[in-house]
């Protein structure tokens, strides 16, 4: 039994990936590697539009930069394996390959859900005590919300991967999914791992539903603000803001917490795998276009950094 679990962590796993050498998927690849680029490129451009411009030295923003680092982070964890998977046709990984891809996932992912909160505490406060901002949002309250939402996730995960990876892998190595993800690594498991699923359930309420409702309840009372203003045109733009924001979190959010708050006996082989695409692969490229590309300030960032270039 020593000798067969010593085995088990020194051999490869296999990651069946989302598509198999066939000219379909030749395509789905393609359109997986181009949004890797734009994703790449788009939160990049933001990060030094942030750095560069003054005027987008504001809480947000700042908050802002840490997303676009934290995506760009998330989507290179995953992305460029899939891509020499598939050029190369091998799907092995190194149990310590693995164990990395759980680690960097979970605390981007943990880290990314504690900032969409600071975030939407940020629009909450800007639009519904506009007066009290500077005081609610000074320079030590935005640097402790970007930290904590590292430190957070960072503890949170090393304590996810040293769990998850401590069980015994008996019989099949082959995971159903495009990459190491703990449940789907969970199936693979010869021990009972009732009891670890709870901690991940417990973990789940800390970092899914309590920032998912304090976003919902911030929306709320930003939304009963806006119903109260004089000017149709804010009213109009608040509107739009907050709607695109919403779908944006709940793309995140909703197959986030279907993935990881339900019982493994619940979870069937591949779905986790496309529901992961929302929250590792999709949102990262939405991220900047709905929180930034769309406002006035960073337009105006572009066409001065643009403008800078050219004259140079």
């Amino acid at each position: 039994m020593m000798r067969h679990e010593n085995h088990s962590f020194t051999s490869d796993f296999i990651l069946l990936g989302l598509f198999s050498s066939s000219q379909s998927s030749l395509v789905f690849f393609s359109f997986i590697f181009i949004i890797f680029i734009m994703t790449i490129t788009e939160n990049t451009v933001m990060i030094l539009l942030i750095l560069r411009d003054s005027r987008l030295h504001t809480p947000m923003y700042f908050l802002l930069s840490h997303l676009s680092f934290m995506d760009i982070l998330h989507i290179s964890n995953i992305v460029p394996k899939m891509v020499t998977d598939f050029l190369s046709g091998s799907r092995t990984i190194s149990f310590a390959g693995c164990g990395f891809q759980i680690f960097l996932s979970l605390t981007l992912l943990g880290g990314e859900c504690l900032l969409l909160a600071a975030m939407s505490y940020d629009r909450y406060v800007a639009i519904c005590h506009p007066l009290h901002y500077p005081i609610l949002m000074n320079d030590y309250v935005r640097v402790l919300m970007a930290g904590a939402s590292w430190l957070v996730g960072t503890v949170n995960s090393i304590v996810h991967t040293a769990y998850a990876l401590h069980f015994p892998f008996c019989g099949s190595r082959a995971i159903d999914h495009f990459f190491c993800e703990v449940p789907a690594m969970l199936k693979l498991s010869c021990v009972d791992t009732t009891l670890y699923e709870r901690g991940v359930y417990v973990s789940g309420l800390i970092f899914l539903l309590v920032p998912f409702s304090l976003i919902l309840v911030s929306y709320v009372q930003i939304l009963l603000t806006v119903l109260q203003m004089k000017s149709s045109e804010a009213r109009k733009k608040s509107f739009s803001t907050c709607s695109f924001h919403m779908i944006v979190v709940t793309m995140y959010y909703g197959p986030f917490i279907f993935t990881y708050m339900r019982p493994k006996s619940y979870h069937t082989p591949g779905q986790d795998k496309y529901l992961a695409i929302f929250y590792t692969i999709l949102t990262p490229t939405l991220n900047p276009i709905i929180y930034s590309f769309r406002n006035k300030d960073v337009l105006e960032a572009m066409k001065n950094m643009l403008k800078s270039n050219f004259l140079h």
